[in-house]
C-alpha cells in the first residue's frame, strides 16, 4: 500500500511554525497541539497549500514564501481615515491597538490603529503581514483521505 500525499481530496494534521525576517514567531504548533486542515479548504493560502503538495506522513520542509504567495502586499486602498469624534470618547486609542468594525454584512472587521492625531485616526485593514517574507516550516504527522477517520 503506497503512503497518501498531500493533494487535492486529503486531510492533513501537522507541525508549521511561521516566523518573520527577524527570527521572530508569528505562529507556531510545534510545542502544543498540532493543526489540521483539509486540502482547498481556504484555512491555508493557496501558497502555502502547494509546497505541501506531494509530502507525506513523516516529511518535514521548510520555505521561504514572498508576500505574493503569502498575505500579499498592503493595499493602499485598505487605510482610511477617520475622525477622532467617530470612536467613543473614553476609547484610548494608541497607535498598533486591534479596533474591530462591522463590515456591510455585520462581519467582524479588525482594523489597526496606523497614526493618530488630536482629529483624525488612519485604520489599516490590511492584513498584518500583508507585505511580509513568511518563513513555513512544516512537519507531516498525518495524511487521511477525506471520508476517512483523521
Amino acid at each position: 500500500m503506497s503512503e497518501l500525499e498531500v493533494g487535492k481530496g486529503t486531510g492533513v494534521v501537522l507541525h508549521f511554525a511561521l516566523k518573520l525576517d527577524d527570527g521572530s514567531i508569528v505562529d507556531s504548533t510545534f510545542e502544543g497541539d498540532a493543526a489540521a486542515f483539509e486540502f482547498g479548504d481556504g484555512n491555508l493560502p493557496e501558497g502555502f497549500e502547494e509546497l505541501l503538495v506531494g509530502m507525506k506522513a513523516g516529511d518535514k520542509g521548510a520555505w521561504d514564501v514572498p508576500p505574493e504567495k503569502a498575505f500579499g502586499m498592503p493595499n493602499p486602498n485598505n487605510r482610511q481615515t477617520m475622525q477622532r469624534t467617530d470612536f467613543p470618547e473614553d476609547m484610548e486609542l494608541a497607535e498598533g491597538l486591534v479596533v474591530s468594525f462591522a463590515d456591510a454584512n455585520k462581519s467582524e472587521l479588525p482594523g489597526v490603529v496606523a497614526e493618530l492625531s488630536d482629529t483624525d485616526v488612519v485604520i489599516d485593514f490590511n492584513h498584518p503581514l500583508a507585505g511580509k517574507t513568511l518563513h513555513f516550516e512544516v512537519q507531516i504527522l498525518s495524511v487521511t483521505a477525506l471520508g476517512e477517520d483523521k
